[in-house]
C-alpha cells in the first residue's frame, strides 16, 4: 500500500464500514482521521486515504468507496475494499463470520438482510450491542481524531487485533494441515472420524485454536465427531466433540485411571495418554451406542 500522512472520510452518521476501514488502515499506517467531504484534488492524492466517501474506488490512489457501484452489485462496503486491497479479503471473508452480513447490512440495510439470514427482522435489533452503539456515536460526533486521542487508540487496536487474527489463522491452518491426522473409527457404527493433532515442540499458547474451522474448510464437518489435541497445561491431550456431536459423551470414560477431568456435560475431557493407540480406545469408549 502507498503511505499516506491522512485518513479521510465522510461527516455526519457512522457505519461499522468505515469505522472498522479506517481502523485496518491504522494499523498500517497511524495517522491522524478527518471526517468531510473530499474535494477533487484530495481524491487525486495518494498521500490522502479517502474511505467511504468521493463516489471513488482506485487503490492506487488510496480511494475506498463503493456507493458509486450499481444497486445490483453484490453486497460490499468499504472494509471489505480495503481488505482486497491489502491481500486478506479472502482469507477475512472465510475467517471472519460477521464480514458478509456486515456487507449486507450496509448495501441493503436491516430488513433485507434479515431476509438473507433467514431471521425475523427484530432479531437484528436485539442482537445489537452497546459497544457498536457508544464507539459508532463519538466517531460520527468527532471531526478529527489524532494520535493520543481515546478513541483513535481504540480504533488502532481494533484494526491491530483484525489484522493479526487473519493472518494469524491462517498460518494456524496451514500448520494444522502439516501435522493434523484424520483417524477413521472404522470399528464404530457409521465409521466416524476424529481429528488429532500430534504434539509438537514448541506447543503452540493454543494448541486447540482453529481445529473446528480447519475440519469445516476441509469439508469433513458430517464425518469429524472429534478432537484431540495437546493439553496446554499438562503433557496429556484434550478430547473434545466436534459441532456438539451426540455421538460422544466424555463422562463415559470418566472412571478411565488416565482420565483426569471429564466435564459433567460430556463435551471435552482431559487425559495423560499419549500414545495414538490409547488415545483411540478412549474414544471409542466413550461413543454413545445408536
Amino acid at each position: 500500500m502507498i503511505p499516506f500522512s491522512t485518513i479521510l472520510t465522510h461527516p455526519g452518521s457512522a457505519h461499522k464500514d468505515e469505522f472498522l476501514a479506517c481502523s485496518v488502515l491504522l494499523a498500517v499506517h497511524p495517522v491522524s482521521i478527518v471526517r468531510r467531504e473530499p474535494d477533487s484534488t484530495e481524491l487525486a492524492d495518494p498521500a490522502i486515504a479517502v474511505v467511504d466517501v468521493g463516489h471513488v474506488h482506485d487503490p492506487a490512489l488510496n480511494n475506498f468507496d463503493h456507493h458509486q457501484l450499481p444497486k445490483d452489485h453484490p453486497p460490499i462496503c468499504s472494509l471489505s475494499l480495503v481488505l482486497r486491497h491489502l491481500g486478506l479479503y479472502e482469507d477475512a471473508r472465510q475467517f471472519c463470520d460477521w464480514l458478509e452480513p456486515a456487507e449486507w447490512f450496509d448495501c441493503r440495510g436491516p430488513a433485507e438482510t434479515a431476509r438473507w439470514l433467514g431471521i425475523d427482522r427484530a432479531v437484528v435489533g436485539k442482537l445489537h450491542s452497546p459497544i457498536d452503539g457508544t464507539l459508532l456515536r463519538r466517531f460520527a460526533l468527532s471531526t478529527q481524531l489524532s494520535p493520543g486521542d481515546p478513541l483513535w487508540e481504540i480504533m488502532r487496536m481494533l484494526g491491530e487485533d483484525l489484522l493479526t487474527y487473519v493472518r494469524s489463522l491462517r498460518d494456524r491452518l496451514d500448520f494444522i494441515a502439516r501435522h493434523a491426522e484424520l483417524w477413521t473409527l472404522e470399528d464404530v457404527a457409521g465409521a466416524p472420524c476424529a481429528l488429532f493433532l500430534p504434539r509438537t515442540e514448541p506447543v503452540p499458547d493454543d494448541p486447540s485454536a482453529a481445529l473446528e474451522r480447519y475440519v469445516e474448510s476441509r469439508g469433513l464437518g458430517s464425518r469429524v465427531i472429534a478432537l484431540i489435541s495437546p493439553d496446554r497445561r499438562s503433557g496429556g491431550y484434550g478430547l473434545s466433540r466436534h459441532r456438539d456431536s451426540a455421538r460422544l459423551d466424555f463422562t463415559r470414560i470418566a472412571g478411565e485411571s488416565d482420565i483426569h477431568f471429564a466435564h459433567a456435560r460430556g463435551f471435552v475431557a482431559k487425559t495423560s495418554a499419549t500414545d495414538p493407540g490409547r488415545l483411540r480406545e478412549l474414544l471409542r469408549g466413550a461413543v454413545v451406542a445408536g
